[in-house]
């Protein structure tokens, strides 16, 4: 038995001081929309991922872990797994418009929510103390309205700080035992004595932030279960893992987690990275490339209101060593044209005398977007041969003459939809492709990429 349920904490009803942070956990996320917009799958082994050589595998349903598959596999493993498995390459515009959804849901139980990615959030009762809300009564009305109103199951967990909470959300969801469906209670409360017996019971890797490349140092130094980590000094940790680790860890191990639900977490940077089915040789195939990560960066940044003063290029080869260069603007940028100058200027820095197996390109050093203010500058572009300085003038020339002609794109896209316009180079047989990021290949490329 999991030592997660050596006790039935449902059986109590603490109040808001006693359970004051509340996670919710959608179940099998990515898997669960396409199954709800494709009931055809329903009942059958689904995974979302990339099914190429070189794809994982980010959600699978509870059909698909019965055989073994997870997230963050390898879709070959998962596939040898699971030779009947349906690997799709993944919408992420239908997970935002569900996600969304979701956080209406929460936000109607309070304000005081902070999502983590698309499907997981937590929320802050403290401020419903004075309308005496029951915390366990609260998180049961929420996962029945998910459930009921968008199709999703989910768990959710209850405790007095973030680590615990997250726990408890996790050991709430069914899980997989011997190839069969254990139900979970849905709804779980981590009582005081709940908090001593897990931290006596559960191995490091239950804990949050602690993947199998921690777990691996810590075991080397006979650290396998919380238990043994309260024994060990901060300092010793920090050899191995990191001060900032060491520290997390140590608190974790005594179970205090100092960290508060941020409400408005900034945007710190965005970006589209691609893995490829066929890795790319020389500067001309990682130029043609860059054009389309230019593209959704660029688009990205106008739906958010912002321009990036930072673009930065990342290059992973098939030895898999990686390099990144980047370039910080006196101005911002959020037009394609002008964020590709700078990339195709940051490659040719880097020796691609080696294939390339992923490019990424990303945004950072923003601004909001009328706060961006620049000028035309006239033919450096002609006078000069620094390549750098071209870039330079090349993106801001394209910044400013191309506003126009962004802003007449994209409220046709939002009147008619994103492939209602678009350029010669997204240009297919059967219409226009026009990349998302997070598209189709945010898991790896499937067989045909």
């Amino acid at each position: 038995m999991s030592p997660f349920a050596a006790l039935n904490s449902l059986s109590k009803n603490p109040t808001v001081d006693e359970a004051p942070l509340l996670h919710v956990d959608l179940d099998a996320f990515f898997a669960s929309v396409e199954i709800l917009d494709d009931p055809s799958l329903r009942g059958k082994p689904v995974a979302v991922g990339g099914g190429g050589a070189r794809g994982v595998i980010a959600s699978a349903s509870y059909e698909a872990r019965r055989y073994g598959v997870r997230s963050a596999m390898p879709s070959v493993t998962a596939k040898r797994a699971c030779p009947g498995l349906i690997i799709l390459p993944g919408r992420f515009d239908r997970y935002e418009t569900y996600s969304r959804a979701f956080h209406d849901i929460v936000r109607d139980l309070t304000p005081d929510f902070e999502p983590l990615g698309l499907d997981e959030v937590f929320a802050d009762l403290r401020s419903l103390r004075r309308l005496e809300v029951r915390p366990l009564e609260a998180a049961a009305t929420l996962r029945h309205r998910i459930n009921h109103e968008l199709g999703l199951r989910c768990g959710v967990g209850l405790g007095r700080n973030k680590l615990f909470a997250k726990l408890a959300s996790k050991e709430s969801k069914p899980r997989v035992e011997l190839g069969g469906l254990v139900e979970g209670p849905g709804v779980l409360w981590v009582s005081p004595e709940q908090e001593a017996l897990w931290l006596d019971t559960l191995p490091v890797r239950a804990l949050w932030g602690v993947g199998p490349a921690t777990a691996a140092k810590l075991a080397q130094l006979g650290l396998t279960w919380v238990r043994d980590l309260a024994r060990v000094d901060e300092a010793t940790l920090a050899a191995h893992v990191g001060p900032s680790m060491a520290a997390a860890l140590a608190a974790y191990a005594k179970g205090e987690d100092v960290r508060d639900v941020v409400v408005d977490r900034e945007l710190k940077s965005l970006g589209h990275d691609q893995t490829f089915a066929r890795s790319l040789w020389g500067l001309d195939e990682v130029r043609e490339a860059l054009k389309t990560h230019a593209a959704v960066v660029a688009r990205s940044l106008r739906e958010k209101g912002r321009v990036a003063r930072t673009i930065t290029v990342v290059v992973r080869f098939d030895d898999r060593t990686s390099v990144s260069r980047s370039q910080t603007l006196s101005f911002g940028l959020d037009d394609e044209y002008a964020i590709e100058a700078i990339a195709e200027a940051l490659v040719q820095s880097v020796d691609l005398s080696l294939a390339v197996r992923l490019l990424g390109l990303h945004a950072s050093g923003f601004l909001e977007r009328h706060d961006n203010h620049l000028q035309l500058s006239f033919g450096i572009e002609d006078i000069t041969n620094d390549p750098k300085a071209k870039s330079l003038a090349v993106s801001r020339q394209r910044q400013v003459e191309n506003e126009s002609l962004r802003d007449a794109v994209d409220e046709v896209r939002r009147r008619f939809g994103r492939t209602a316009v678009g350029t010669a180079s997204e240009l297919r047989d059967e219409g226009l492709d026009v990349a998302t990021q997070r598209g189709r290949h945010a898991f790896g490329p499937d067989e045909r990429s």
